[in-house]
């Protein structure tokens, strides 16, 4: 079934998560202009009251919520039984695990999963049921490069990135004939705090990684000087226009991918190139797995 999002109303209301700074507040701030309702989320929203009181003062409204909080859903549940009806969420949370995954603990690993597979994973399965009841809606999740090539030292966050995609492949499937659809948002590198906010493992380096990829890439984002060459405000704009069909994304709004960022035009090309030597090596095997009759 074809999307008709766009079809539905003009104003729609998007749930934000992770609005107090980088591509959250962007895309807070370009709803908003375009005259959406925005509820705009963050863990503490006390520590930035100049930016509640700008959203509020627009009409939206800022709440508190931690992704990784177990009663998310219940949060869900009870906007909507205030009257919200949420049409769009945006799964923006996070943060960026740098480590070798030799070295990365379990508790590392299961904190950055509970934020950016379960907490996300949470949000959808809340949103859900009414957006299929209503036969509208749109759930946006944020990934990353990562989650088709990651560099060294990000396989934690690689792998987090990539469970969540994983679902949505199949999610975009299950919902399409309740006219809800979804949209996977890749983005290379820029201008936000995720680079420079990296959390680092606490296990020491081992002496045979001095030197690797890993660790000059842990370097390059411990200096705090994260190269990027991407506008969050471009990025956001895009995400904005595919989601209202509007701008780049007139006459794209059933499209469920959407790399962002000049980075991914190499990573993504890298990745489709890799498949495509995997076959031209094994596809004699491939293919003389059948039966023998």
């Amino acid at each position: 079934m074809s999307a008709t999002f766009t079809a539905s109303k003009k104003q729609l209301t998007w749930l934000i998560t992770g609005c107090s700074s980088g591509f959250g507040l962007s895309l807070t701030r370009i709803a908003q202009a375009g005259g959406h309702r925005v509820i705009a989320t963050s863990r503490n929203p006390s520590r930035t009251p100049d930016l509640v009181a700008e959203v509020e003062g627009k009409g939206g409204k800022w709440l508190k919520l931690d992704v990784n909080d177990l009663g998310s859903r219940q949060f869900v549940d009870d906007l909507e039984k205030s009257g919200e009806e949420i049409d769009v969420l945006v799964n923006n949370a996070g943060y960026m695990l740098l480590a070798p995954v030799e070295t990365t603990s379990e508790e590392e690993t299961r904190a950055t999963m509970e934020t950016l597979f379960f907490g996300p994973l949470r949000l959808i399965q809340a949103v859900i049921p009414y957006m299929r009841q209503r036969r509208f809606g749109a759930i946006i999740n944020f990934s990353s490069g990562a989650a088709l090539d990651a560099r060294g030292s990000m396989g934690i966050y690689a792998g987090a990135k990539a469970g969540i995609d994983g679902i949505t492949k199949a999610l975009a499937k299950e919902v399409a004939p309740f006219n809800v659809r979804t949209l996977t948002v890749i983005l290379g590198v820029f201008n936000t705090n995720l680079g420079n906010a990296g959390e680092f493992g606490k296990a020491p380096l081992p002496d045979d990684y001095k030197g690797s990829a890993a660790e000059q890439m842990m370097q390059v984002i411990a200096s705090g000087k994260f190269p990027f060459k991407g506008d969050k405000d471009k990025a956001m704009k895009a995400v904005y226009e595919v989601v209202v069909g509007e701008g780049a994304g007139r006459g794209r709004e059933a499209e469920g991918l959407l790399p962002l960022g000049s980075d991914m035009t190499v990573r993504v090309k890298g990745v489709r190139d890799a498949l495509d030597h995997s076959l031209e090596v094994f596809g004699e095997v491939t293919n003389n797995m059948n039966i023998d009759e």
